[in-house]
């Protein structure tokens, strides 16, 4: 199994900061940035190597590399998105569609949560589920979240931003375990997703598979305290965050 990180966005809500570093290196703890909570959690579960999938500023983590390398015992290898800032993520994942023929864990670049997240997919492996996303059922939603909404018997039904949040069972917070038995099928649909609009999510492609009869599953987190960092408030609450781990 490896890791694979999502960090070719701009982060323009963040600016300054991104005016020069891609979201995932804006820093959360002193010089310490949300890629380096992600790595330090891939290595504390006993991985050795990971993907970064990069793009805008991505001569900033290229000139990071070893010495990323060095401080975590990670192997790192990072992968272009050629369209970082015309495109959404669906094609920033399909560009790592190699990589997830290994086993991975995959990460949103802008998600700061603890390592109990990994541990809690790792822990959910091994009843032949292919894909499970690591989902919070206790936080209060609202529109922005990617909301997802679960039958017991046959895993998510439906993954969205745009549905009433009192309809969820909870939000995808940006954390995957995908089997390497996946990658195909997981590579076709996030292609029909980004080919039928550019400007969509991953979590579409996993909407997609959902429609063709694939079955996706979900291993709630518990009472975690974790954020998605897309705006300045949110990265306030990361930095209360990220001090505690």
């Amino acid at each position: 199994m490896i890791g694979l990180v999502l960090a070719a966005g701009a982060g323009r809500r963040l600016r300054p900061y991104t005016d020069t570093l891609p979201k995932a290196l804006v820093p959360v703890d002193g010089d310490t940035t949300i890629l380096d909570l992600t790595l330090g959690n891939f290595a504390e579960i006993g991985l050795t190597e990971v993907a970064i999938i990069v793009g805008y500023k991505k001569e900033a983590v290229y000139e990071r590399q070893a010495a990323l390398e060095a401080k975590y015992g990670l192997k790192l290898t990072l992968i272009d998105n050629d369209k970082a800032e015309e495109w959404n993520n669906a094609y920033s994942l399909w560009c790592g569609r190699d990589a997830i023929k290994h086993d991975v864990i995959l990460a949103n670049g802008d998600t700061v949560h603890p390592v109990s997240v990994e541990k809690t997919l790792l822990a959910a492996r091994g009843n032949g589920q292919k894909i499970i996303l690591a989902l919070d059922t206790v936080k209060q939603l609202a529109d922005e979240e990617m909301k997802v909404v679960v039958d017991p018997a046959k895993g998510v039904q439906k993954i969205t931003k745009l549905m009433d949040p009192a309809e969820a069972t909870g939000e995808y917070i940006g954390v995957t375990l995908i089997e390497g038995s996946a990658a195909d099928e997981l590579a076709d649909a996030l292609k029909t997703t980004f080919e039928r609009d550019p400007d969509l999510y991953y979590e579409d492609g996993y909407q997609e598979l959902v429609n063709r009869g694939f079955q996706v599953d979900v291993a709630p987190i518990g009472d975690v305290t974790w954020v998605e960092i897309d705006n300045h408030d949110d990265l306030a609450k990361g930095r209360e965050i990220a001090c505690q781990y």
